[in-house]
């Protein structure tokens, strides 16, 4: 698969995706884990899990916000995390290493879009976060994974409505409004080469085999004021998403927009008091019968 998006998470995705850039995407990535922990633990809580599992599957494991959060939860679990970035997979086996669970993590650089996959075992729980909407051909890899199950096997599908947004509908002064404009360039750019992105993929895993058990939806609000990351996970998503929009704004808004970004300017982003990171993110469990 060939990805041209400008952010993660998953901007989007910021959770993890299989073919994520290197550099400020692994940055936005890690910082994406950090604010989310808490969250990102909620979700593995509310898996409809009959036992523990034993062998799980991180799809598009990016730098591991999920493979560790999968660790934690489930202590006696081994985790296969799996991305086609080998910088993702680098970092991923240096964080297991620093958490001393290195024994538990393994890593498979693998393009999943391609027709074969490598030999994936056959895992309990299969765990793809801002990962789908990526894959050119979902519906086979939906098959695949279904496939991959062991009989009773869960697959817990999360996907984020888009990229987090930080800023005041108000702000920046002189340009309100500034950050959905920015967004919505992008949304119209990329809507060709990720049609999945807020599909409902209730329908898609039922086509696939799977009966859905559960979907979930959480809705965050996170003000900086209670973490001091957002402001970095806002400029360096922005950032990225600057040099691929910059011909579809307004001089007006590319002015504004690069105010934000100068960190040495008294409009930088980094100097407001008034960010929340506000995003939407939704699991679907399905279970191989």
């Amino acid at each position: 698969m060939t990805q041209a998006h400008p952010y993660t998470p998953h901007h989007d995705a910021p959770h993890g995706h299989q073919q994520h850039g290197t550099g400020g995407q692994a940055e936005i990535l890690d910082l994406d884990a950090e604010v989310l922990a808490e969250h990102t633990a909620s979700i593995t809580a509310w898996l409809p899990l009959k036992a523990g599992p034993r062998q799980i599957m991180d799809l598009g494991c990016g730098t591991g916000a999920g493979t560790f959060a999968l660790l934690d939860r489930f202590p006696d679990a081994h985790v296969t995390a799996v991305d086609t970035s080998a910088e993702h997979l680098q970092r991923l086996r240096a964080k297991a290493c620093a958490r001393g669970v290195e024994e538990r993590v393994r890593t498979v650089q693998a393009d999943l879009d391609a027709a074969g996959w490598p030999d994936l075992g056959s895992p309990d729980l299969v765990w793809a976060s801002a990962s789908m909407h990526h894959m050119a051909h979902p519906d086979r890899v939906l098959r695949t994974v279904h496939d991959l199950l062991t009989p009773g096997g869960l697959f817990a599908v999360v996907e984020l409505s888009g990229f987090p947004r930080f800023l005041p509908p108000s702000a920046p002064r002189d340009r309100p409004g500034l950050e959905e404009r920015v967004h919505a360039a992008t949304d119209r750019m990329q809507a060709e080469h990720m049609p999945h992105r807020g599909a409902d993929w209730g329908p898609m895993l039922t086509d696939a085999g799977f009966t859905v058990e559960g979907e979930h939806t959480i809705t965050l609000n996170i003000e900086s004021s209670r973490n001091e990351v957002i402001g970095r996970y806002a400029l360096g998503g922005l950032q990225r998403i600057r040099s691929t929009v910059a011909e579809r704004l307004s001089p007006e808004d590319l002015t504004a927009l690069d105010q934000l970004l100068d960190t040495d300017s008294p409009h930088s982003i980094l100097r407001r008091d008034d960010l929340t990171m506000r995003t939407e993110r939704t699991v679907w469990a399905a279970r191989r019968t």
